[in-house]
């Protein structure tokens, strides 16, 4: 069932002013989670949540929610649509926010048709998805799902030694009600591909059907430090060295594989961090992802196995802590089924996927039948501002995004 079409005016005019909210004097778009910058983001997205007539609510985590509920619409489970507007530093302008805003776009697009959908529809916009100053990622939607006690997610410090809950509290986003009021009948998330295989297929739209696993450790190496020009090679405990060859080790490893297992070292410091002196101290990060559970254990046990070897032989200390693990998720079929209807329906090109990235709804899908829709990313770039999308394929997403949820809204979930 296909009907009018959204305002595409209104949503790239989001996109873009929201994209402009965070800049700092180099002109990085920096929105972190519960920062002062994140929080005109929320009151912007808040003020064009009211301006839609929408009631808004937050949660104790943080969590945004737009909720359009018309008379006559039952009390029920309610169709939840979102992402979120925090950022890594340096972004592009899409990445989650794409996501909220076309959800948002859609509301107000069925709002417009004069539509009284059987349940309510909302529009989410979950805390800290990024990751980058609280761990773990994907916190607000976890908590929401009821991975992570809430009280214990308030608690969590960050990178820059902040209170996540004392952060909330500060720029006025620390709600009232307990996450998981909003129960969702179905979840669905619109989000660029942050990769390369759309553009390189040339098909408009992905109808995402797994996510794979994800392994976030933090790992530190301790040695002696010493100085650099009279400590002879063999007589070194040398930490970033040894943290040298995890980095090769995992580079070699993913490279040599015949899996899609990919391997990162996003985050490493020496310290003392001195010129003419040997590393004493080696924190880093290790990212590992497959979409194969049992794979992904398979290079858990061949980190650890190699690092046992480095400690062994560059006489230095090892030792690791997880900050995130998530299985494999497999996304509900009757959506996905829907996603390539619509497509269908508007001539347009779809392909079924597997997301390399983390979303929150690989946590909503915890609690109730979920699926992703992806549109191109032009050269697969993403956490860059180099990310873009081009302006007819946000669209098109939208619209596919739209008559799944006007189908959802009208007949819910297929048998």
């Amino acid at each position: 069932m296909t009907g009018q079409s959204i305002d595409a005016a209104r949503l790239l005019g989001r996109i873009r002013t929201l994209g402009e909210i965070g800049r700092d004097a180099d002109g990085r778009l920096i929105r972190l989670a519960a920062s002062d910058t994140e929080k005109l983001g929320r009151d912007r997205f808040a003020g064009w949540i009211e301006g839609a007539g929408l009631e808004v609510a937050v949660d104790r985590i943080g969590n945004i929610f737009g909720i359009w509920k018309p008379e006559g619409t039952v009390d029920a489970a309610p169709l939840m649509l979102g992402s979120h507007i925090d950022t890594v530093i340096g972004a592009g302008i899409y990445d989650g926010c794409y996501g909220t805003l076309s959800g948002l776009e859609v509301i107000e697009t069925l709002k417009a048709e004069g539509l009284t959908p059987s349940r309510p529809i909302v529009v989410a916009a979950f805390t800290n998805e990024e990751g980058v100053r609280y761990a773990p990622d994907m916190m607000g939607s976890l908590v929401c799902a009821g991975g992570l006690d809430v009280d214990t997610a308030l608690a969590t410090i960050g990178t820059d030694g902040t209170m996540l809950g004392d952060e909330l509290e500060r720029i006025g986003y620390a709600g009232e009600h307990q996450p998981g009021f909003l129960r969702p009948h179905a979840y669905i998330e619109l989000h660029i591909e942050q990769g390369p295989i759309l553009e390189r297929e040339g098909i408009l739209v992905g109808a995402v059907e797994h996510l794979q696993s994800i392994s976030w450790q933090r790992v530190v190496i301790t040695g002696d430090a010493n100085h650099a020009g009279t400590t002879p090679i063999p007589m070194r405990r040398d930490a970033g060295h040894a943290a040298a060859r995890v980095v090769t080790f995992l580079r070699d490893r993913a490279q040599a594989s015949n899996t899609p297992m990919v391997a990162t070292v996003g985050c490493m410091r020496f310290e003392p961090d001195v010129i003419n002196v040997i590393p004493s101290r080696a924190p880093f990060t290790v990212d590992l992802r497959d979409p194969d559970e049992d794979r992904l254990k398979e290079e858990e046990a061949a980190l650890a196995t190699f690092l046992d070897g480095v400690s062994a032989e560059e006489q230095v200390g090892v030792s690791m802590e997880r900050l995130a693990r998530f299985e494999p998720v497999k996304f509900d079929q009757r959506i996905v089924r829907l996603v390539e209807k619509a497509a269908r329906d508007r001539g347009i090109a779809c392909r079924r996927m597997t997301s390399g990235a983390g979303h929150d709804a690989q946590m909503i899908a915890r609690i109730a039948p979920s699926a992703m829709i992806f549109v191109p990313s032009i050269g697969g770039i993403s956490h860059n501002p180099k990310e873009y999308t081009a302006d007819e394929d946000l669209v098109a997403g939208t619209n596919i995004l739209l008559d799944v949820v006007r189908r959802l809204a009208t007949e819910g979930l297929p048998a």
